[in-house]
């Protein structure tokens, strides 16, 4: 007979048994689940407990770990990008893997917290419909005699026009921004011409 019985200090959870004959007597099975559980408290009081007496409040900064966030499934080809561009620079910059399926089920795998939280992020970014009051952040990318390009995330990018860039009047972007900086912006709403506005100056932290 092979008899396989786990379980904890409150009891069994699970059995396994192969037997090679047609069937056992109550005896054999009550005698066998004492001797069973009498093992398995020894090795739990004996063994586990003094190692680990309970589940670790994280996993080891080496297991891998998943994030999962639902978006709208329209939104999905904005996270792709043309030919896969987008999410390949989520995951260049991140060291992580990320599954999308039809659903708009985003799974994010990896084993650094820091870098999931990251990629998570960039992927709640490029989904959001910017909105007039949303504060974001972003990274200088261009720099033109208008104003600065910012991004915020892999393919999604906004532009802070010269005159919102500092309180005083400034000639050249340059004065103040160089590319690479990465600054706080406030967004302003749509302009005239239906295009998001963003400000550095208008940020209440700023005033």
């Amino acid at each position: 007979m092979d008899f396989k019985v786990t379980g904890t200090t409150e009891g069994i959870t699970a059995i396994q048994m192969d037997i090679k004959i047609h069937g056992l007597t109550r005896p054999i099975v009550e005698g066998a689940i004492e001797r069973c559980r009498q093992a398995r408290l020894f090795i739990m009081d004996n063994c586990m407990k003094p190692a680990i007496a309970e589940p670790r409040k994280e996993v080891s900064k080496y297991a891998p770990k998943i994030i999962q966030m639902s978006i709208d499934p329209q939104k999905i080809g904005d996270v792709v990008g043309q030919r896969g561009k987008t999410i390949n620079a989520i995951i260049e910059m991140t060291g992580v893997k990320i599954d999308i399926n039809d659903d708009g089920m985003v799974s994010i795998c990896g084993t650094d917290p820091e870098a999931m939280e990251k990629a998570r992020k960039m992927v709640e970014i490029i989904v959001t419909d910017f909105e007039e009051g949303m504060v974001l952040e972003g990274k200088v990318v261009s720099i033109k005699d208008f104003g600065a390009f910012l991004e915020f995330a892999p393919g999604k990018e906004g532009m802070v026009h010269i005159s919102k860039i500092a309180k005083q009047r400034i000639n050249h972007v340059e004065d103040v921004l160089t590319l690479g900086d990465v600054v706080k912006v406030v967004c302003l709403g749509k302009d005239k011409m239906g295009r998001l506005s963003f400000s550095i100056k208008d940020l209440k932290e700023n005033q």
